[in-house]
């Protein structure tokens, strides 16, 4: 069996294992597992560009937006259907991601962090000023996907929807793609000296992981029914951040457990306020110097450690009770 078709293998039994959840816990809880695999797939796809193509970019929640107000004002004045305004959506993404790709990706670290930043927060204002056809900050109404706000439908769909996209961001990072961001983020110069056209693939990897955010924004957007600019603040940017070094910046798996681990905490606190950002700022800073390797490093050292215990207790759960 190919490597990809171990992980299809994997993946399908990942949904069957995980579908028992919305008959075992509440609709509140069901609600906050779909807003975690929301967060699976921004954070996973920002860690591609990030964290294997070395690309600092802060508008990654904006793609998320462009994606759910392109599929919403479609739908809204023209009638288009939802899954066609959700593609037209991530088209639109992937069109602006390149065209800004091509503008900021030859400047280089905190320079490109705050190129992105100032077109995030140029988008959000227009977003906002823009209240006849967007609504600006009292939100608009969006249509529903399944025609019901009962989160059981969506969180299938969701958690298939994650399982796809890690498939296929798995699938970029295991090709001649991934060898080659990951060239780049190592040393651009040297990728450039042995004839990689380095503009052309960072280009590739801003617009791939755009269009994945726009896909989990514009799913996102029809569940839950109203859009605002809230939550292309900066604050939303911050958290994905947030969930990718904590998880395991970098790594496959970290931005998953990350994403979960931030967003269940997050709904416990959140009777705290703007006092979470704060806490979620001591937890990275802690991560970052206490183990970078995230929560996958930690869960992979607490596996090595009961790993060494087995042999030593195997003989004792083994062996013959002697006789009375």
């Amino acid at each position: 069996m190919s490597p990809l078709a171990r992980r299809i293998a994997w993946s399908l039994l990942a949904f069957a294992a995980l579908s028992w959840l919305p008959l075992a816990v509440t609709e509140y809880h069901t609600h906050v597992f779909i807003i975690s695999l929301y967060y699976v797939i921004l954070a996973a796809s920002w860690n591609l560009l990030a964290g294997y193509a070395g690309q600092f970019s802060l508008a990654h929640h904006t793609f998320a937006g462009i994606g759910a107000y392109t599929s919403a004002l479609l739908s809204l004045y023209f009638g288009v259907p939802i899954l066609a305004g959700i593609g037209a959506g991530v088209a639109a993404a992937a069109i602006v991601g390149y065209g800004l790709g091509t503008l900021c990706l030859r400047m280089r670290a905190i320079y490109l962090a705050l190129a992105t930043w100032a077109f995030a927060e140029s988008v959000r204002l227009l977003v906002t000023v823009e209240y006849p056809i967007t609504r600006g900050d009292l939100g608009l109404k969006t249509a529903l996907l399944f025609g019901t706000a009962q989160p059981t439908p969506y969180y299938y769909l969701f958690l298939a929807l994650t399982l796809a996209s890690l498939l296929a961001i798995w699938r970029i990072l295991h090709s001649r793609v991934g060898s080659y961001l990951r060239a780049i983020r190592d040393d651009e110069e040297a990728a450039s000296v042995m004839g990689l056209d380095t503009f052309k693939w960072k280009r590739a990897a801003f617009v791939i992981s755009a269009a994945f955010a726009a896909v989990a924004g514009g799913f996102q957007g029809h569940y839950i029914g109203l859009l605002s600019p809230t939550p292309m603040k900066f604050n939303e940017m911050a958290v994905i951040i947030i969930m990718v070094i904590a998880g395991g910046f970098r790594t496959f798996s970290g931005p998953v457990l990350g994403a979960v681990f931030i967003e269940i905490l997050s709904e416990e606190l959140r009777a705290w306020g703007e006092i979470r950002m704060v806490l979620f700022a001591i937890l990275v800073i802690v991560v970052v110097r206490a183990y970078p390797s995230g929560l996958r490093g930690i869960c992979l050292a607490v596996g090595q450690g009961l790993s060494r215990l087995v042999p030593p207790l195997a003989p004792l759960l083994t062996a013959r009770r002697p006789e009375d």
